[in-house]
């Protein structure tokens, strides 16, 4: 590939995700920006010096004329959450940050592809959507897609199954009111509590999943390493890296991200995650999966929570 692409913030998130591009031949062009100078030098430098081991790329400390012909833009500014605060606390410094950033970057990159990271991820979809002038096609938010690695991971611990078998999903808010879809997870074409009832029969011990204690574990575990270690970037970056991958790609592929909803299971005006076709020309648009009625009740929930918070922003 011979992609160029921008990150717009290089803390914790927007510098692993800078290293994450360098260790791989998807990108012959990264470039990071940040409005700390020297910070963003010392990334950089840090960065390029480990790249000899792949493919020749260029990889610069830059400004946002240097965003100009870049294929996708990464987004990652804005204050990171600090111990005991919500994502929803986060909300209007970082919209007002994005509000800052955004006529700059988009003015260089009016083409580019564009992921959006920074939290409240599903927020700043939202207000990026609304005031960039670009083609819905264009914003995507990396919403779930990170909480549905973290549901992977603890049902690959539990079932005794690799991470890739497993087809479930966490849908909505990427925050508190974030829900998983039982009915349709499944152990490659396998359902959940089939796999299970089958792997007992070859005399394996499998436990039950406790649904809630699986759900807590996804929503808690971003809280759980920021107060272990002071910030989470190495899971976040591997999603953005993959989702980079799925835009360069040669066709569509499925994921679930945050982007705009239009009547979707009966909700409009508003970013959050489902099943989402998503490929080299952005988001395709929404696949509807088969859900409950208490799923879609839940979906509902979290997408009238982030309504509240959005009536109460300035755009």
């Amino acid at each position: 590939m011979s992609a160029k692409i921008t990150i717009i913030g290089a803390g914790s998130v927007g510098s692993t995700i800078a290293f994450s591009l360098s260790q791989n031949n998807m990108a012959s062009e990264i470039v990071l920006i940040d409005v700390n100078k020297e910070k963003v030098d010392g990334e950089v430098m840090d960065i390029e010096q480990g790249t000899c081991f792949r493919d020749p790329v260029s990889i610069i400390a830059g400004d946002y004329e240097d965003a100009r012909n870049s294929d996708i833009v990464i987004i990652t500014s804005g204050i990171a959450r600090k111990p005991g605060q919500t994502r929803i606390e986060l909300t209007q410094t970082n919209v007002d940050i994005l509000k800052s950033i955004t006529p700059l970057i988009v003015k260089e990159a009016p083409d580019a592809l564009y992921i959006v990271v920074s939290n409240p991820v599903d927020i700043m979809t939202y207000v990026f959507t609304k005031i960039s002038g670009l083609g819905e096609n264009q914003v995507i938010g990396s919403g779930t897609l990170l909480d549905t690695a973290r549901l992977r991971c603890g049902l690959s611990e539990r079932l005794q199954i690799a991470q890739r078998n497993i087809h479930a999903y966490v849908f909505g808010e990427h925050g508190d009111t974030s829900f998983i879809p039982w009915s349709d997870a499944y152990i490659s074409g396998v359902s959940l509590n089939e796999y299970i009832r089958q792997r007992r029969a070859m005399g394996m011990k499998i436990e039950e999943i406790d649904k809630k204690e699986m759900l807590d574990y996804v929503r808690n575990s971003g809280g759980k390493i920021i107060a272990n270690k002071g910030a989470t970037f190495y899971a976040i970056a591997s999603a953005v890296c993959k989702l980079c991958s799925i835009l360069l790609a040669s066709s569509d592929s499925m994921a679930v991200l945050s982007s705009m909803m239009h009547g979707e299971y009966g909700i409009e005006d508003v970013c959050l995650s489902t099943l989402t076709l998503v490929g080299p020309n952005g988001i395709r648009g929404k696949i509807q999966m088969r859900m409950n009625e208490e799923e879609i009740a839940q979906l509902r929930k979290s997408a009238d929570t982030l309504k509240a918070v959005i009536r109460q922003i300035h755009l």
